[in-house]
């Protein structure tokens, strides 16, 4: 799959709208057959290890209903350690932070079933312990996601506006984060994803996804960027507090996050990542 690794060129109009905006869509970032070929293992992948598998949606909360979430997928498949190292998509985070090179923060599959809840407002970061704002994540839909199948919608220029940073995903971050960009006149913008569409967002970006009214599942797989030289915070919830044993292990408050876990997947400098 050598468009994994091809340069894709972003324009300066479109960094200068992720700068304002806190998320860009990009089109025919992938073409039909590479979305072909990574999908069935991406699939296969999220519903082995599926810890809601046998749960009837009734039983579930809010969080449980939005979405099948599967994580380092790059572990456990020499394909899905493929999609998640893309140079292709490493080098499009890189240049939207405006960084020198990008680690893993970690993969996740996110599945939204036949009848899946929506997703809640919230924004990422609010559950990682990054010492900097420079974090990005790609959302790859593996598939083309119409309005009715959950798409993400974003808060226009929301990570500026440090609205509902101390909220989990809930009930409660959607009522209250709702109501607070509605009162500081946020603009929600939402649209469908054409096939090959990838999407990124900051990590003080907020969002959200509707429901899934379809009879087939939204699959989508994400991957989680921040700059290279980024540093482990003092977690200031208990979500971080998880989050730092699970994706960081090694990493000692104030050090770069140089765990195993996070590999650099892209570099600006002479070395093993700064071409493609």
């Amino acid at each position: 799959m050598p468009l994994l690794e091809q340069r894709y060129e972003l324009t300066e109009d479109q960094l200068v709208r992720f700068r304002e905006d806190g998320f860009l869509k990009v089109s025919n970032v992938f073409d039909a057959a590479t979305l072909r070929y990574f999908e069935p293992e991406i699939t296969r992948l999220t519903f082995t290890h599926n810890q809601l598998d046998g749960t009837p949606m009734k039983e579930r909360d809010t969080y449980s209903k939005a979405f099948i979430q599967v994580g380092n997928l790059w572990e456990k498949s020499e394909d899905a350690r493929r999609l998640t190292f893309s140079k292709r998509l490493a080098g499009m985070a890189t240049e939207l932070l405006a960084s020198n090179g990008v680690r893993l923060w970690h993969d996740q599959a996110l599945y939204k079933e036949p009848s899946g809840g929506f997703t809640p407002w919230h924004a990422d970061q609010q559950y990682w312990p990054m010492a900097s704002n420079l974090s990005v994540t790609a959302w790859i839909p593996l598939h083309a996601v119409p309005l009715e199948q959950g798409p993400l919608s974003f808060g226009r220029g929301s990570h500026r506006k440090r609205i509902g940073r101390d909220l989990p995903i809930s009930d409660c971050s959607e009522t209250l984060i709702q109501k607070e960009i509605q009162d500081q006149g946020v603009v929600e913008v939402t649209e469908p994803y054409e096939l090959g569409d990838v999407s990124f967002h900051l990590g003080w970006t907020l969002h959200r996804a509707g429901p899934n009214s379809t009879a087939l599942p939204r699959k989508v797989h994400t991957v989680i960027y921040m700059d290279s030289t980024m540093r482990l915070a003092e977690p200031s919830n208990p979500n971080q507090a998880l989050d730092h044993k699970k994706w960081t292990p090694s990493t000692v408050v104030g050090e770069v996050m140089d765990d195993p876990l996070n590999p650099v997947l892209f570099a600006t400098d002479s070395g093993a990542n700064s071409s493609y």
